[in-house]
C-alpha cells in the first residue's frame, strides 16, 4: 500500500478548517504563542533519511511466511524501508549446510526464494551471516526455542568457504552490480554469551575469515561488525568473556552520570588495523537501556536511560569511528528501539512514537542507518505472542494492525529532502522537486527525561499521564496563493489501535470483524484540510496533547 493509497483507505474525511484554528487538546487560546515565522523559499540543508535504510525482523525462516511478506510490502511502501536484516540465515531450517561423507553440502533454496520475493519489492537483504549450522557448531550452545546455535564454528575453514559461497551464489543469481548493494555483517551481538559461546578473540578471527572470503569475491563487496550490544559504562566487556561483577549501572542512582561507549568498538577496530582487514562499516545496538545483575536477587534488573542517550551514542561512535584507521567506514546501527524485549507494552503505545521522532529527527548525521526492531510482530524469539497486543517489537502486530510507531515512520517518509527549519519537537521540510511544505510536530514531554519506561501496560499508562498540553505555533510565507494542506493528527483518540482495543474490553482473541474494526481504527488518523490566505500566508496553531503528533503537508 503506497502512500496515496494509504491517505485514501485511511482518511476519514477531510473537512475544511479556518488555517488559525487550534487543534488536538482544547481549542485556541485568546493569546497564541507568536511562534517561528519561515519562509516557504528559505535556504535549506539536504536531509538525509537515515531512518528508512533498514528495519529488522526475526529470522530468516520467518520471511517465508505470507503474513511477513505482506506485512513487509505494506512497511515498504509506507515507510520506505530499504534493507531488512534478520537472523537465522546459516540455522538448519533454513536448510543452507550439511556435510555428508564429511563434505559440506549447500543448499540455497529457501534463500533464493525468500530473497526473490524481498527484492521483487524494492528491499535488499541486510545480510547479517549467522548463526552457526549444526553440522559446522564446535559445540552445543543454542538459543531461542528454535535452537539457533551460538557456537563457534569447529573449523574456521570450512566457514570462510560457507560464505564465500554464500556470496558467490548471490553473485550468480542476482549479478555483481546488484550485491555491490548489499551489506554483509558478520554475526550478531557477540558480546553476549546467549549469542555467541566463544570469546572475543574468537570472534575477531570469525571476521577475519568471513572478511576475507567476501572480498575473494569482489572487493566492492561490504563487509563489518561487530554488530554488538549495547552502550555501556563500565568494563564489564573489556576482557574475553562477560565479567558482570565489573557492572557500575545498579550501583548508582543517575545513569547519565556515567560515561558510556561502545562494546568492543575500538578493539575490534585496532584489531582489524593490526590484520589489515576490511572494515566497510562499523555496526552495533544503541538500546537505550542497560540490564545488569543485582547482586541481591542475582537476576538482571533492567534500566532506563535518559531521552537523549541514543543520540550521544552516537555521537561517541561516530567520533570513535573518524580517529580510527577506518575514518570512511559507514556507521550502521543494525537494531534499535525503546528496549530490547519483545514483551514491552510500551511498543504497543503512542509514546513509542512521539520516542521515534524524537531520537531520528535529532539524530540526522551521525550514522548511515538506525534500524527499528523490527517492522513485523511475526516474530518468535521468545515463541509466540499470546496476545493481540503482547508489547512485540513491531511496527504491525501478527494481525496486520499498524501501531503508532509505524504511522511514525509512516510520517518521517513523507518529509522533503530539505530541511528549512528545526527546532524541538518541529521540523519543516521542502521538497527540492517541487518546493511543496512538510512539517512534523511532535510533542515529548520534557516531564519524561528518560527514554520510555519498559515493562506492563501499568508502565504505559502512567507514561500517558506525563506531562502537560503545549502551545505551538507556526507562520509559513511564501507559499502559492491559497495553497492547500492537509493536518494529520496521530493521539490516543486517532490511529492508536490500543486504546481502540481497550474500549472494545480487549477481546482476545478479537473475532474476525473485531480485528477488521481494529485495521481501520489502526490507520484512522484524522485528517483536516486548511489553506493559506491570499497572500500566501499560513497562520497555524493550537496545543499539542502529551505524545501526539501532527503531520502538515502541503497537497
Amino acid at each position: 500500500m503506497g502512500r496515496r493509497e494509504f491517505l485514501k483507505r485511511s482518511a476519514l474525511g477531510l473537512t475544511t478548517l479556518a488555517a488559525t484554528r487550534g487543534i488536538l487538546a482544547g481549542e485556541l487560546a485568546a493569546t497564541a504563542p507568536a511562534g517561528a515565522e519561515i519562509s516557504a523559499k528559505a535556504a535549506g540543508r539536504k536531509l538525509t533519511p537515515f531512518w528508512r535504510r533498514c528495519v529488522g525482523a526475526g529470522r530468516a525462516n520467518e520471511g517465508l511466511r505470507a503474513s511477513w511478506l505482506e506485512q513487509l510490502r505494506l512497511c515498504r511502501e509506507a515507510c520506505g524501508f530499504e534493507y531488512v536484516r534478520f537472523h537465522g540465515l546459516f540455522h538448519d531450517d533454513v536448510f543452507v549446510y550439511k556435510e555428508i561423507g564429511g563434505k559440506p553440502v549447500y543448499n540455497w533454496q529457501y534463500i533464493d526464494d525468500l530473497y526473490d520475493r524481498m527484492l521483487a519489492m524494492g528491499v535488499r537483504p541486510f545480510v547479517e551471516l549467522g548463526f552457526c549450522p549444526a553440522d559446522l557448531a564446535s559445540d552445543d550452545n543454542s538459543t531461542f526455542w528454535w535452537k539457533a546455535h551460538t557456537s563457534p564454528p569447529k573449523d574456521y575453514g570450512r566457514w570462510a568457504e560457507l560464505v564465500e559461497a554464500f556470496a558467490r551464489h548471490g553473485v550468480e543469481r542476482y549479478g555483481l552490480e546488484e550485491v555491490h548493494r548489499w551489506y554483509f555483517e558478520v554475526w550478531n551481538e557477540p558480546n553476549l554469551h546467549g549469542f555467541w559461546s566463544g570469546t572475543k578473540s574468537q570472534y575477531f578471527e570469525l571476521y577475519k575469515v568471513s572478511a576475507r572470503a567476501i572480498k575473494a569475491i569482489d572487493s566492492r563487496l561490504r563487509v563489518g561488525g561487530p554488530a554488538t550490544s549495547n552502550f555501556v559504562p563500565d568494563d564489564r566487556f573489556a576482557g574475553e568473556r562477560e565479567d558482570k561483577s565489573k557492572q557500575l549501572t545498579n550501583r548508582v542512582a543517575d545513569l547519565d552520570a556515567l560515561s558510556w561507549r561502545g562494546v568492543w568498538i575500538e578493539d575490534f577496530l585496532d584489531y582489524c588495523r593490526r590484520e589489515r582487514l576490511p572494515v566497510d562499516f562499523v555496526s552495533t545496538h544503541p538500546y537505550p537501556t542497560d540490564f545488569a545483575l543485582n547482586p541481591e536477587t542475582g537476576h538482571n534488573q533492567g534500566r532506563v536511560r535518559g531521552v537523549n542517550a541514543t543520540r550521544q551514542d552516537m555521537a561517541w561512535l561516530k567520533e570513535t569511528v573518524a580517529r580510527s584507521a577506518y575514518p570512511q567506514a559507514e556507521i550502521h546501527l543494525t537494531e534499535w528501539n525503546s528496549s530490547p524485549s519483545s514483551r514491552d507494552a510500551m511498543h504497543d503505545a503512542l509514546p513509542e512514537a512521539a520516542y521515534v521522532l524524537k531520537v531520528n529527527t535529532e539524530s540526522m548525521g551521525l550514522a548511515d542507518s538506525l534500524s527499528f526492531w523490527t517492522f513485523t510482530d511475526v516474530f518468535e524469539e521468545a515463541g509466540a505472542g499470546n496476545t493481540v497486543f503482547h508489547g512485540g517489537f513491531g511496527l504491525v502486530n501478527y494481525q496486520g494492525i499498524v501501531k503508532p510507531a509505524f504511522h511514525a515512520y509512516r510520517m518521517l517518509h513523507e518529509l522533503g529532502d530539505e530541511i528549512i527549519h528545526q527546532e524541538e519537537g518541529l521540523i519543516v521540510t521542502r521538497a527540492a522537486a517541487d518546493g511543496r511544505i512538510t512539517t512534523l510536530f511532535y510533542h515529548y514531554p520534557a516531564e519524561l527525561q528518560s527514554a520510555p519506561p519498559f515493562g506492563p501496560r501499568s508502565a504505559v499508562e502512567r507514561t500517558l499521564q506525563t506531562g502537560a498540553p503545549r502551545p505551538y505555533a507556526l507562520q509559513l510565507r511564501d507559499l502559492p496563493a491559497e495553497a492547500a494542506f492537509v493536518v494529520e493528527t496521530l493521539d490516543q483518540d486517532n490511529g492508536c489501535a490500543l486504546a481502540a482495543w481497550e474500549s472494545m474490553g480487549r477481546p482476545e482473541p478479537p473475532t474476525r470483524e473485531q480485528t477488521a474494526e481494529l485495521k481501520r481504527q489502526a490507520l484512522a488518523t484524522r485528517r483536516e484540510a486548511i489553506r493559506a490566505d491570499e497572500h500566501g500566508r499560513l497562520k497555524f496553531h493550537g496545543t499539542l496533547a502529551p505524545w501526539a503528533v501532527v503531520l502538515l503537508k502541503q497537497q
